[in-house]
Order: structure tokens, then C-alpha cells, then sequence
């Protein structure tokens, strides 16, 4: 498989001048040594940084797929997330460069081609249908940043965009399962096995809808409480929709605040609402409380030298560990719940479902709406303030379903 960096040409000596070599081609810097031909070997690797297809353009020979491919990805690597580079790094990686790593030029990549890596996709069975629909449209795309890069002739990439999508039943694949909502009577049953900084950003999560990098990446300063109506307002500073909606401002109502006021003081704005660090003294403290005998020589060494170089925690919770400390406190719940009382698994986006099912059965469609942000590329601008006001009258009004008193017992569901 090929790296995926570029690694710039030395400067060399050829005779009395200073060169470089770029796809087999001599480049002439100046005289050997000089100022300007050390000056001109700066500015080419400033402009070869500057541009992942600065090697492929200089050269005269046809660009394979293998490079189109590798060149993409340093691309992707500085204007994708995280996650989106993922994506790219995953279907470049195991499906188009195991069958077309070698010296395939990109004009001969054809919609055969493509369907042949898609096929590969289908085999291994790691993606579902609509997963593999996207991730061939991606390799298509990969292509049209080609031509755009005039790396790839523009028939090329009109030519695969040909490929249609796989239709439900298509010999070999399978359908993703939909995520389901979390009931309230799962979500309580599992909080007392929480330590409070995970299951405050569970409630806090279930009572307004958020996702979950919402709940998780919230700071200090992005809480507005100065504006006098009875709410705050979480405006958090990047938001998955944010290119489509811009600025995006969360209401708060009492429960909300109840929740959140414990963790916010003595904190500058910079700081983290909730943090790892936090928790895990939380978790540390509980086992000291109910630790029943006493430490062993042992013990007492390792604690020392644990004290003499602690462990560090992340600023901030991530989607993994988020999830890891709620499957935590699953497993923990488990281990002393009969058959019958065991909780199933669940995640935090599921949390974002249940919020979004509750306020649909307390009010209508368009409050559902409001609540989780949906927006879609018909929404007028009208119409999304309404869906503000109505988000606002939701957190002055929403029930607190962790609120025992005069609810009805819920069944754990199995």
C-alpha cells in the first residue's frame, strides 16, 4: 500500500547546479550552494505543501489511480473532519487500492471498474446497502476532485457517475437496522450507576434532544444566562448543520439549569462543563466509600506511584468514550440484576430519539421538529423561527421524567 504523505525531493547537485527531481524530470534551482537556488527550493516546497497535486501536475507521465487516490487523501486529510476522512482512508485503503493499487491509469477506470470495487464492498460484508451506496458515490467523487485538479479527464468522472444506486433486496446485501429510542424506565434504571457527571449529561441529553457532541463538547462560556426571560442558551461553537443553518442556540429550561448549575462553578468559559477528570474522581470516590477492607502494603505502593506520575485525562468526552461510560454503567447495572431486570443496550444518540418521540406524543410533528434542529434544504428562514419559539415554549413547559413523584412504575423493557 502506498504512504500517504508526499515526501519532498532533495536538493541535489548536478555538475555545478543545484536540481531536483520530480517524476523523473530534472528541475534546475541555480548555481550549487547559492542563495537563490536554496531560495527556489524553498518556494517549491512551499507551493508543493500548498497543493497535494503539485508532483502529479509537474510530471508528464499519466496519473494512475493509485496516485489519484493518495493525493486525494492529503486533500481529504486537511478539509475533512475526522470522520469524513475516515470514510475516504477506509474505502481507499481496503477496497480501491486492493484492486486497483497498481499502475491503472485514471482514464481507464471505468464504471466496470467501480461497480467490481463495489462488488468487493458487498462480499466482504462490513457495510449495508446504504452504506455502500455511499461510499460509491465517494470513489465517484474522489475522481470528480480529480478533474477538477485536471487529473482525471472530465469524461471520466461523468462516465461513472452512470453507476446507479443499488436498489432494497439487491442480491448480497443487507439493510441497516433503524436506531430505535431509549424508554424513560431504561434510562432510570440506569442511572444510579452512573457517576453523576455521566448520568447529568444523560439527562440533560434525553431532556433537550441534543446530539450527543453537542452534550459532550459543551463549555463554560457557550451558555448564555444573562438574557433575562427565565431560559439559558447553549450556543454551541460548531454544530453538524452549522454550514446549512448557521449559529445554532439551544434553550434551557428549569430542569436543564438544575442540572447544569452544579457543574459550572468555579469554571472559566474555556473550560469544559463536563469533564473525564471530573468523572473519574466521581468513580474513584464511590469505590473508596464502599471499600470494605482495608488496603494492602501492596495497594498503598501502587497508589503512591500513581500520585508520583497520575494519569491524564482528556479535556473533553469524545462519541467513544461517551458511549463507553454508559456501556459501563450497563454492564455494571448487569452484574447485580437478576435475568429478568437486566437492562438492555443503548447509546447516547438513542437519547436523542427518545427526546424527539416524547415531544411528538406531547405535541405534534412540528414540535419534534423544533426540538432536535432538523432543517431541510425547503425550510424558509419564517419558518425556522417558528420552530425556535415553539423549542422555547418546550423548555418553559417539558415534564422531567426523571421526576419519580407521581409517575407510574415503569417495566424495564427487556
Amino acid at each position: 500500500m502506498p504512504k500517504l504523505t508526499n515526501r519532498p525531493p532533495q536538493y541535489k547537485q548536478s555538475g555545478k547546479y543545484a536540481v531536483i527531481y520530480v517524476n523523473g524530470e530534472r528541475i534546475y534551482l541555480g548555481l550549487y550552494g547559492s542563495p537563490e537556488s536554496h531560495a527556489a527550493y524553498s518556494r517549491f516546497i512551499a507551493e508543493s505543501q500548498a497543493n497535494p497535486t503539485f508532483y502529479l501536475a509537474k510530471g508528464e507521465k499519466n496519473v494512475t489511480v493509485q496516485e489519484l487516490a493518495v493525493a486525494f487523501l492529503e486533500h481529504a486529510k486537511v478539509t475533512q473532519d475526522k470522520a469524513g476522512y475516515g470514510h475516504y482512508r477506509t474505502i481507499v485503503m481496503d477496497f480501491l487500492l486492493k484492486l486497483y493499487g497498481g499502475d491503472t491509469p485514471v482514464d481507464s477506470f471505468k464504471p466496470s471498474c467501480l461497480k467490481l470495487v463495489r462488488e468487493e464492498m458487498i462480499h466482504s460484508r462490513r457495510f449495508n446497502r446504504n452504506t455502500i451506496n455511499k461510499y460509491t458515490r465517494r470513489i465517484a467523487s474522489l475522481f470528480e476532485w480529480g478533474v477538477e485538479n485536471e487529473l482525471v479527464p472530465e469524461t471520466t468522472y461523468r462516465a461513472l457517475k452512470t453507476v446507479k444506486f443499488l436498489p432494497v433486496g439487491y442480491p448480497g446485501t443487507f439493510e441497516g437496522k433503524g436506531r430505535e429510542d431509549v424508554h424513560d424506565a431504561v434510562i432510570k434504571a440506569t442511572l444510579p450507576y452512573m457517576p453523576p457527571t455521566i448520568a447529568a449529561m444523560v439527562k440533560l441529553q434525553r431532556l433537550t434532544g441534543m446530539r450527543p457532541s453537542e452534550v459532550f463538547g459543551m463549555r463554560v462560556g457557550n451558555i448564555d444566562r444573562t438574557r433575562g426571560n427565565g431560559l439559558w442558551y447553549y450556543v454551541p461553537a460548531h454544530h453538524k448543520t452549522e454550514r446549512f443553518i448557521g449559529a445554532k442556540s439551544i434553550p434551557l429550561g428549569k430542569y436543564e439549569q438544575e442540572i447544569l448549575a452544579p457543574f459550572l462553578i468555579g469554571k472559566k468559559p474555556t473550560e469544559a462543563v463536563f469533564s473525564p477528570r471530573q468523572a473519574m474522581e466521581e468513580r474513584n470516590a464511590e469505590r473508596r466509600t464502599k471499600r470494605k477492607t482495608k488496603l494492602t502494603p501492596s495497594q498503598i505502593a501502587r497508589d503512591k506511584a500513581r500520585a508520583a506520575k497520575p494519569l491524564t485525562y482528556a479535556e473533553l468526552y469524545d462519541k467513544h468514550t461517551y458511549r463507553q461510560a454508559i456501556a459501563h454503567a450497563i454492564k455494571k447495572a448487569n452484574r447485580h440484576l437478576s435475568n429478568g431486570e437486566k437492562i438492555p443496550h443503548w447509546t447516547p444518540y438513542q437519547l436523542r430519539h427518545a427526546a424527539g418521540t416524547a415531544a411528538e406524543n406531547d405535541g405534534t410533528l412540528d414540535d419534534a421538529q423544533a426540538l432536535l434542529g432538523h432543517r431541510t434544504p425547503d425550510t424558509t428562514r419564517r419558518y425556522a423561527h417558528n420552530q425556535h419559539v415553539k423549542a422555547e415554549a418546550l423548555a418553559r413547559n417539558r415534564r422531567n421524567p426523571f421526576d419519580t413523584d407521581g409517575l407510574e412504575n415503569e417495566r424495564v423493557a427487556g
